[in-house]
């Protein structure tokens, strides 16, 4: 069994291209752990305090772990690309954005094929606070709010009570089909449901739902899957990838979700199985809010879960631990950074420092590696298994 576990916007400072995305100040694990302060003694134990300064986090003499760090390669910092790279398809071009709101022509091509009479919004923004501005008019108007942020991504936001579901997912997949298209080919257009009353709306994270592009090469677990191999998704990943390569895909609320699922799959697993968990809330809740408080907490919450998943590992299984960007919340803005992420390897060779590694295709290689299956894509790029 193979595990690998993404912390999703847990960067671990900034890559030397950061400059060419505005990030030469992030550094997320190291930012949160200066200003909160969190108690993460099963990650240090593992080797965390090893990769890097950060304050608090003791850099153990004997990890339980292999330790190091991930480069990303591919152009870009959003989740979509940075799981794409885990699971070895590098991009040379990174997809497109729209830092002034989409253009009349995709708004005019959007309202014709879903028939929606207008849309709110059309702007840069934060999902939760735009939901609390254009709320009430989304009620009275029925129009669907539509934003973008600095990732490539085209979100629908509406109220259960005002357009159904249903009805969203509807006006989704419609978009991702027939207007994201061509150069308009964002990396997910994004339905985000919402509940409540002016001043008090809620998104139901539970119900997002992601239409992502369709990955343009093989990634590794659709080559284990035709190896026999199960895979199975936890969280997001399965929408990350279009279903592409898993057998099992199950979507979760929260990080303790995302936990337990985790670990009933492992409990569960029989034979050859590759699990594939995405943790949000980091990114999702902490991150794009500014709240490195809350960061914080919710790594002592994973902290607090690492027993409990080194535990559930079969004997001569292997647990990787890492993230897909960083999302350090003590900079300003609520964007994604351009950071390594850290690697943490259970299982095999412990102790040993896997150093700084070129691009996060490693990770695919030593999937592919672990079950014994060729993977010529991560080969051709230069991967290193770990």
């Amino acid at each position: 069994m193979f595990v690998t576990i993404v912390l999703d916007g847990v960067g671990i400072g900034a890559q030397p291209d950061s400059h060419q995305y505005g990030d030469e100040d992030a550094d997320t694990l190291g930012h949160v752990c200066a200003a909160a302060r969190p108690a993460l003694p099963h990650l240090a134990a593992l080797g965390l305090g090893r990769i890097a300064h950060l304050e608090g986090i003791e850099p153990v003499r004997d990890p339980s772990a292999a330790y190091g760090k991930m480069q990303e390669a591919s152009a870009g910092k959003d989740s979509t690309t940075g799981h794409w790279e885990l699971a070895g398809i590098c991009l040379a071009e990174p997809f497109p954005t729209y830092p002034n709101g989409f253009p009349d022509e995709l708004i005019d091509r959007f309202l014709e094929v879903t028939g929606c009479s207008g849309v709110l919004g059309n702007r840069v923004a934060s999902g939760t606070a735009v939901i609390q501005d254009l709320g009430e008019e989304h009620e009275q108007t029925g129009f669907p709010i539509v934003y973008t942020s600095v990732d490539s991504v085209f979100q629908v936001a509406a109220h259960k009570d005002v357009i159904p579901l249903d009805r969203l997912y509807d006006i989704c997949r419609r978009t991702r089909e027939q207007i994201c298209v061509g150069k308009h080919d964002v990396g997910r257009v994004i339905a985000r449901p919402f509940t409540g009353s002016a001043g008090g709306y809620e998104r139901v994270s539970g119900e997002r739902k992601d239409y992502s592009r369709i990955p343009p090469a093989v990634p590794v677990q659709q080559v284990l899957q035709r190896a026999g191999v199960r895979t199975v998704a936890v969280g997001k990943i399965g929408d990350l990838f279009a279903g592409v390569g898993f057998d099992d895909m199950q979507k979760t609320a929260s990080n303790a979700e995302g936990v337990e699922v985790t670990l009933q799959r492992m409990r569960g697993g029989r034979g050859r199985t590759f699990i594939w968990t995405n943790l949000v809330d980091f990114d999702q809740e902490y991150g794009h809010r500014n709240d490195p408080v809350g960061f914080a907490r919710a790594l002592e919450a994973f902290d607090a879960a690492v027993p409990s998943l080194l535990e559930a590992l079969p004997s001569g299984g292997r647990l990787v631990i890492t993230a897909d960007h960083g999302n350090d919340p003590t900079t300003p803005g609520t964007d994604h950074s351009r950071e390594y992420v850290p690697l943490l390897v259970y299982g095999g060779s412990s102790g040993h420092d896997l150093g700084v590694r070129a691009s996060f295709i490693d990770h695919a290689a030593s999937v592919a590696a672990y079950f014994d299956v060729a993977f010529d894509e991560t080969l051709d790029a230069g991967a290193r298994p770990f």
